[in-house]
Parts: C-alpha cells; structure tokens; sequence
C-alpha cells in the first residue's frame, strides 16, 4: 500500500464516519418528538432499520454486483449482537435520564474503544490520540459538573452499558477487517422481534409515528452504515471520538426544538469537546501527510 493511498483511505474514512456522527445525533430529537412508549418505539425503529438493510443488501448484490453480506461470519454475528443489546440500553437510557446525561455518558465510546482496542488488538494508541482522549474526558467532565442530574441511576447505567458495547462492536469489526456496513442494520430485527413482545395489551402506542419511521428508514441506517465502515480505515479510538459528534450536537438540536437551554458550562465543555476532536482529526491529516511525502522522498 503507497504511502498516498494510506493517507486517501484515511481521508475516506474521516469524511465517512464523521458523517455517520452527524446523522447519528438526530437520533435523541426523533425519538422524543415521536411521543411515544419505549417498546413501542424500539420496535418500529428496529423494524423499519432491518426492511432497510435487506433492500440495501438486495441493492448492493444483485443491481450493483458486489458481494456484500449481510453478517459476515462469525465477527459479524457477535459485533451485531453488540449493536442489537445496544439498542435495549439506548433507548432504556433516554426514557430513564436526560437527553444531556445520555449524549454525556456516550461520550466515553471513545476511551473504551481505545482500552479495548489497546487489550485485545494490542494498538497503542497514539500520543496525539491519548492527548485528544484526554482533553475530552475534561470536556465531559465540565459538562457533567453542571449537566448531570440526580436521582437518574439506571438511566446513565444503561448510556454507560451502551458506549461500552459500541466500543465492543469498533473493536470487532476492526480486528476482523471484514465489511460491517450492514450488520447493525441486520441484527436491528433482535430488538425489534424483542420489542413486539413487550408491548402493551393496548399494541403500539406513538403519537407521531412519522418522526420513528424517519428515524428508523433513513437516519439510522445512514449513521450506522457510516459508523461501521468507519473501521475499515480508521483506529477503533479515532471511530470512536465521532460518536461524540451526538454529544455535542443532540443537546443543541433539543435546545433548537424543545428550548432546553443548555447551561454555560454545557456550550464551553461542548466547545472543548469539538476542539479536542477538530484539533485531532487535523493533526493525523498533517501527520500523515508528512509521513508520506517522507516516504516517497525516500523511495525517490
């Protein structure tokens, strides 16, 4: 592999995850402008998330010819029960906390990503990584100062079980190399099936079911797509600082349509916290950049 071509698929893969964060961050406004039961939700977002990947898959392998699984192997499998658990504590979380508590406790997807990624794939994350992590774990901190609320236990608990198992899926998906594009699309029918099952005597119960079909037709599916090709050429920590993209963002959405003013502290954690993550996000481009023109200078 050239050198140009590493910092070209490092380049791909920045624009690629950094816009499965942004789609990812409408997720929490959907959700509560929706109105509606948890099981309720869980089930028509799972659903409409699994029609999505079957037609995507349908799409990739028999009109463009490319040969994409569904779940590939056995990876796959075990990285999709990861997303499909993290759908239970996701939504779990948002219905028993604040939207400020779960987009805060999110923000550690990227510090257990790069721990497990450091135990199990033995990637050191770098210098400039481990700096960036730590400027964000002061962000957070400023923000949870002020931000989160007492009284919410199982709430943040399950925001916690959530960045730990997508930090799990990054870490899989990275050390099999394999495409994980559809996978937490497909396994959405676990939670989805789970849901059903749950719901109340009385069946579904959302008021404006339009805002979950949006949700689960067009916004997950894109963020997760995006999410799960990040690994195919970024680091599981560098994956996992632009899940912090809905920290930063979920909370100004909700501040623009529920005008849940953020407290000062919020905006200037939110600020570290997008400075951290532009800062490092530069820095690997440059880095990368020199190192090539430092190889192909050597090769010249």
């Amino acid at each position: 592999m050239t050198p140009s071509f590493d910092a070209a698929r490092h380049r791909r893969g920045l624009a690629i995850t950094g816009l499965g964060g942004l789609a990812l961050s409408f997720d929490i406004p959907l959700i509560r402008s929706a109105n509606g039961e948890v099981w309720s939700i869980l089930a028509l977002r799972s659903l409409s998330t699994f029609f999505v990947a079957l037609a995507a898959w349908f799409v990739l392998n028999r009109v463009l010819g490319r040969r994409v699984a569904l779940i590939p192997g056995k990876a796959g499998l075990i990285a999709g029960l990861f997303y499909a658990i993290n759908s239970f504590t996701f939504l779990l979380a948002v219905f028993n906390t604040s939207t400020a508590n779960v987009v805060f406790v999110l923000a550690f997807t990227s510090m257990f990503a790069a721990i497990l990624s450091w135990i199990f794939l033995k990637e050191r994350p770098s210098n400039a990584t481990l700096l960036t992590m730590a400027v964000m774990v002061f962000g957070v901190g400023v923000i949870v100062q002020d931000g989160l609320e007492s009284g919410h236990l199982f709430g943040d608990a399950m925001a916690a079980c959530s960045a730990f198992l997508l930090a799990g899926a990054i870490t899989i998906a990275r050390k099999s190399g394999r495409d994980m594009a559809l996978v937490p699309l497909t396994t959405a029918i676990f939670p989805a099936v789970a849901a059903f099952l749950l719901l109340p005597s009385s069946g579904l119960s959302i008021a404006e079911p339009g805002y979950i079909l949006f949700n689960g037709l067009v916004v997950i599916p894109l963020a997760f797509f995006c999410l799960a090709t990040g690994p195919r050429y970024l680091s599981a920590p560098e994956v996992g600082m632009f899940y912090l993209l809905e920290t930063i963002l979920a909370p100004i959405w909700v501040w623009i349509v529920f005008s849940e003013t953020p407290t000062t502290q919020t905006l200037l954690g939110g600020a570290v916290l997008i400075l951290a993550l532009i800062g490092h996000s530069l820095w690997q481009m440059r880095y990368r950049a020199m190192k090539a023109q430092m190889q192909c200078a050597e090769l010249g």
